[in-house]
């Protein structure tokens, strides 16, 4: 069917119900692979972190790495979930080119973490999640397809296979299906991906770079009359930004929308998202079950994680995310529009961290979300990439709050650090940005500015202090803005013989 038959959003949502389920996969950041000694390090050159065990050669035997398994059990901790006092290791059994050993170990019946939940606000609602398991396996190669003008398979010349990531552990997060969300199913999948991001950034188990693959995320989405029962989901596969997150779930309710109303029917497969058009297309047909053959990984021994030692993790627990950032509301002294909007830009931490190095809370959100924030759209990044750090925030401002710098000045300054010429400091100097305050260097200024506009200057004289304004403006264009406005008040009105 043809985008242009689709119904608008607004439509669909009055008349259907979607229910929506995430499937996220978490590259953990340990130095070796989940069952062998090689490393981790991203960006290697292809197959040179490979050996006999992670490509599954005949003889070579796995040993599961113990900082994985903490690894994973402080994920299922920190989501409120149950830890299995006995779990073990399963083999999933299928063929693809990406996988070495035709069967990938993971956990299949006995997960290692279940039954947990992860609260995230959507439009200043709080919406629970429940969390059906987190389960320990290991990540797959990757095929890379060439001599095509997509990069998928598909009119691709020959396909190259690069070993180096097969192996590696990977934590797989299984939400429950989430129905009641309504018209915000999109936002609430994307909250979701973003606190769990968020969650596992804070217990520094890894990097959750969507961009690097370190965080993928598999998006479930049906649509069901009100009342009936849940519909044919699909499954749009390795969705790899937050933003794609969002976009794939409302593209998917206009699809299966229209696919309903035009009589049809919704067929269980999974679906690739495009990120140049925000659309998804057809992947692998799932009408029954695939036959994984699941059966115990016989190679590796069970885990029965000591209590006592889950305790001591559990303790060991840094402040959660959604609860630090309410301390920070309340230290800041921010309004939740105010801090919702920090957190739209991505910024608490910036923001956070330019207040460790010595600025005001005011003072580093209005850098933040301010002139860097229109510099990071502008250029289509991050904000954190933008080429300013919180110590250099940090010395603008207090460089503004010694008087040395006005935000005109500032924001100068700002463009040279971004450019990366140093730091604020070293650019005022260097393009001699600082302010003027000296009364002998702006004396000749005043004195020029005065003459040339007699008639305010008469009626200064006459008790009209506010027309002041008018020559320290002409003063400061004299001066390039560099001039300090009271200074040069203060001057006007004792040339002219006023009180102030």
């Amino acid at each position: 069917m043809s985008t242009t038959a689709l119904p608008t959003y607004d439509d669909v949502v009055e008349r259907y119900e979607p229910v929506i389920g995430l499937e996220t996969h978490v590259e953990l950041g340990t130095n070796t692979k989940m069952f062998c000694g090689c490393p981790t390090e991203f960006g290697a050159e292809p197959n040179t972190q490979v050996c006999p065990v992670c490509l599954g050669l005949p003889g070579a035997l796995p040993v599961a790495n113990k900082a994985a398994i903490e690894a994973t059990i402080r994920i299922g901790l920190a989501l409120n979930c149950s830890i299995a006092d006995w779990c073990r290791f399963a083999r999933k059994n299928y063929f693809y080119p990406d996988m070495p050993k035709n069967f990938q170990t993971s956990q299949y019946d006995e997960p290692i973490c279940v039954d947990g939940w992860l609260d995230v606000e959507v439009d200043g609602e709080l919406v629970r999640i429940e969390i059906e398991r987190v389960h320990m396996e290991e990540d797959t190669g990757k095929t890379l397809h060439v001599g095509g003008a997509t990069g998928r398979i598909h009119g691709a010349t020959e396909s190259l296979v690069d070993y180096n990531r097969a192996g590696i552990p990977l934590v797989e997060i299984v939400t429950k299906p989430i129905p009641g969300t309504g018209a915000n199913a999109p936002a609430v999948a994307r909250a979701y991906v973003t606190e769990l991001r968020d969650v596992i950034r804070t217990l520094h188990v890894s990097d959750v770079r969507m961009e690097q693959g370190s965080l993928r995320c598999d998006v479930n989405t049906s649509l069901n009359l009100p009342g009936a029962e849940w519909g044919t989901r699909t499954e749009t596969k390795n969705v790899n930004s937050l933003r794609s997150v969002e976009r794939a779930v409302r593209s998917e309710i206009l699809r299966q929308a229209a696919v309903l109303d035009a009589g049809g029917r919704i067929v269980q497969e999974t679906r690739h998202f495009h990120e140049d058009t925000g659309d998804t297309t057809p992947g692998r047909s799932k009408e029954t079950a695939t036959d994984y053959r699941y059966f115990p990984e016989p190679d590796l021994v069970p885990i029965a994680p000591d209590p006592a030692w889950v305790a001591e993790l559990k303790s060991a627990l840094p402040e959660l995310p959604r609860l630090h950032r309410r301390r920070l509301q309340e230290q800041w002294g921010l309004s939740d529009l105010d801090m919702q909007s920090v957190l739209n830009a991505g910024a608490v931490e910036l923001i956070e961290e330019t207040v460790a190095a010595g600025a005001t809370p005011a003072g580093a959100r209005k850098w933040w979300l301010g002139e860097l924030a229109r510099r990071a759209n502008e250029s289509g990044v991050e904000l954190a990439a933008v080429g300013a750090t919180p110590a250099h925030v940090a010395e603008l401002q207090r460089l503004v709050d010694e008087g040395k710098l006005n935000d005109k000045l500032a924001r100068a300054v700002l463009e040279g650090v971004v450019a990366g010429e140093g730091t604020p400091t070293e650019i005022m100097s260097a393009r001699g940005l600082g302010v003027v305050s000296d009364t002998g260097a702006l004396t000749a200024a005043v004195d020029e500015a005065i003459a040339a506009n007699p008639a305010i200057a008469d009626k200064i004289r006459d008790g009209k202090v506010a027309a002041a304004g008018a020559l320290v403006g002409a003063v400061m264009k004299t001066t390039r803005g560099q001039a300090d406005a009271k200074t040069v008040r203060d001057l006007i009105l004792a040339r002219l013989g006023v009180e102030g």
